[in-house]
């Protein structure tokens, strides 16, 4: 497995990242430890997840995913050198008053150190923008816990071009550290919240990106075709807005990829991603070990010129 430099912080991580929004939801515990497993077993390092996950599911209130990961850390299956830990705080479902503040830094992570049965973090990152907080105040707390040993690195994710690039500007004026990563939505489908500006600023910066829903929802997995294909499903709510024809059209590129390649549509939507310009790593969820397979798959697919023109023909 090639690792892949993450930006500035000094972390290599694996071509694909594994979400780990689905632990304690919808994979229980015991077939997230065996998803686990196998994922590092095939040589892959690096898991994204959030203090949030899965605050959404009835009867959670966030940090059941956090968990499920301390306690598969702590049997030991992996030693925790091995494991690239990714997390986030400051979504806004978990308290008005907290986002990206200072105080709510401070209490957020020692809240996920605790699930994650962990003394450090290597990539923590502010969930989402915060405009009544300002970026220094953040970036100081954060500055206050890589003094301390409890994040390695730090990051953003679904901030603008406009709000990266001023945090970029205060950690600078004010000497603290600033933001190496981003981790924005992009997929075959959706491209305009990476393609352009941001894009631009992250690759003329080395800010490592790691981008989310590689599989738009699973639509790009190519099983729903027809609204009524996701009645039933977890994220089923979401796949109508992929079935149009530009959704159809990337379909139909992507099978013909398959046809020369032999690879699931699944794999190809996520090596295409992952071969993008400024995209360190993709993060793809599985909850069985035929979807981990695809997964795993995509790490190891090239490919060719014609076949990523094609797909970005498609996805325009």
């Amino acid at each position: 497995m090639e690792l892949r430099a993450l930006g500035r912080t000094g972390l290599s991580i694996s071509p694909i990242v594994f979400g780990g929004n689905v632990f304690g939801w919808t994979a229980d515990e015991k077939t997230s430890f065996d998803l686990l497993d196998r994922f590092f077993d095939a040589g892959f390092n690096t898991i994204d997840t959030a203090d949030v996950y899965s605050k959404w599911v009835p009867g959670h209130v966030g940090g059941e995913s956090e968990t499920v990961i301390g306690k598969w850390l702590k049997r030991g299956g992996v030693s925790r050198d091995k494991a690239i830990i990714v997390t986030k705080f400051g979504h806004p479902s978990m308290g008005e008053n907290n986002k990206l503040k200072a105080h709510w830094v401070a209490e957020a992570v020692e809240l996920s150190l605790k699930r994650l049965q962990t003394d450090y973090i290597d990539l923590y990152l502010s969930h989402f923008p915060d405009d009544s907080t300002p970026h220094e105040e953040t970036l100081g707390a954060l500055a206050k816990l890589k003094d301390a040993g409890k994040v390695r690195s730090i990051g953003c994710s679904n901030f603008s071009a406009e709000q990266l690039k001023a945090s970029l500007d205060a950690a600078k004026a004010g000497g603290l550290p600033r933001y190496d990563v981003l981790q924005p939505e992009y997929n075959l489908y959706t491209r305009d919240t990476f393609e352009g500006p941001i894009a631009d600023l992250c690759m003329a910066e080395d800010i490592g990106v790691i981008s989310y829903y590689a599989l738009a929802a699973g639509f790009l997995t190519g099983k729903y075709r027809k609204p009524e294909d996701a009645e039933g499903k977890a994220r089923g709510y979401r796949i109508p807005d992929y079935i149009n024809d530009k959704g159809l059209k990337i379909l139909s590129a992507m099978d013909t990829v398959a046809a020369e390649t032999g690879a699931s549509l699944a794999s190809i939507a996520i090596a295409w991603v992952a071969a993008r310009p400024g995209i360190t790593a993709p993060i793809a969820s599985a909850t069985s070990i035929n979807q981990l397979e695809a997964m795993i798959a995509a790490g190891n697919l090239k490919l060719t010129d014609a076949q990523m023109a094609l797909l970005n023909e498609a996805g325009a």
